[in-house]
């Protein structure tokens, strides 16, 4: 069984060719050099070029897998969440090659594609605590198996990649900010800086105090302070998402916690993670660095996954910018 999917959620565009659990081409354009310019995603321009990149990836990807397109057994791409002028671009092309090849049309939740993500190409999925950490999403989920997930606790505010954007902003830093933080981060003193902690006890998340707690320290700062404040304010971002994640796994008795979406590409995070999940006796599977930012590989087995237990999606299905996780 042979899928080809696309994913243009945001400001990526993405193709992949799949074929069962073998991944044949995996293409993407990233936009980032766009964007930069404005601190952040236009979603004018990302639409714009994703129809600019969209043609030439699908040819590359079909050439790198040596694969013709009707040899494909179905198409898919991602129908949500994310921004409504991208996710139309990706899901009418694929809805127009499965009528076209007549065959059938996925529309994968992008979530569902970080979910599942760091089980691509290691075997079966068991059941497991995940933390999905963005731009746009911070959440952990109680995942009992392919589709049945609960939702065990979300952002209420900045997702954990938004507050990495934000306050990169803030201290002069460029876009996207997590990765300009996390390299200055290493040579500062994470303790020089007390940054609060929001909602410890609870299962939701919220990162806009902390944000808020580093603007009002900015004025106050003098002389060489940013190495520390990068590092201060990651460590405080980092304690709690390890310690909510923890907490959950322990609540609902699972062996396994996973870990995926762009943030997860931070070191700091992945290490202290690891290193609980080792002291609590927890396995930990995070998924590959090339699988956390956004690319159409992931959407491909999420599809490949729901093809095989007889899901398929109708081609008149509309995309959803605010598509929830449903179990």
């Amino acid at each position: 069984m042979t899928i080809l999917a696309l994913e243009t959620s945001c400001d990526e565009t993405a193709v992949a060719i799949l074929r069962h659990r073998e991944l044949l081409a995996s293409e993407v354009a990233s936009q980032i050099a766009e964007h930069e310019k404005y601190g952040g995603v236009v979603p004018e321009v990302a639409s714009r070029n994703h129809l600019v990149h969209a043609p030439r990836l699908l040819e590359c990807a079909t050439r790198s897998a040596k694969i013709d397109m009707s040899n494909v057994d179905a198409f898919a791409a991602t129908s949500g969440p994310g921004l409504a002028s991208s996710l139309m671009i990706g899901a009418s092309i694929a809805k127009g090659l499965a009528i076209g090849y007549g065959k059938p049309y996925l529309a994968i939740n992008h979530l569902e594609g970080h979910l599942l993500s760091p089980f691509l190409g290691d075997g079966e999925m068991k059941p497991n605590v995940a933390l999905i950490v963005s731009g746009g999403h911070t959440m952990s989920i109680f995942v009992r198996a392919l589709g049945d997930y609960q939702i065990i606790g979300r952002t209420v505010d900045d997702a954990a990649g938004e507050a990495f954007d934000k306050v990169a902003k803030m201290i002069g830093l460029g876009y996207p900010g997590g990765p300009e933080i996390e390299k200055r981060a290493r040579s500062g003193d994470p303790k020089r800086f007390d940054l609060p902690r929001s909602m410890l006890d609870a299962t939701n998340f919220s990162f806009s105090g902390l944000k808020t707690a580093v603007r009002y320290l900015l004025p106050k700062l003098h002389g060489d302070y940013l190495a520390d404040l990068c590092a201060s304010f990651q460590q405080a971002v980092v304690d709690v998402l390890v310690r909510k994640t923890i907490a959950a796994a322990q609540k609902h008795n699972v062996d396994l916690v996973t870990v995926s979406g762009g943030v997860s590409c931070n070191q700091e995070l992945l290490r202290q993670l690891r290193d609980a999940c080792e002291r609590e006796g927890l396995e930990f599977k995070s998924a590959e660095a090339w699988l956390c930012t956004d690319n159409a590989a992931m959407i491909a087995f999420a599809a490949m996954l729901r093809l095989e237990s007889g899901f398929a999606s109708n081609v008149a299905e509309e995309i959803d910018p605010n598509l929830a996780l449903a179990s």
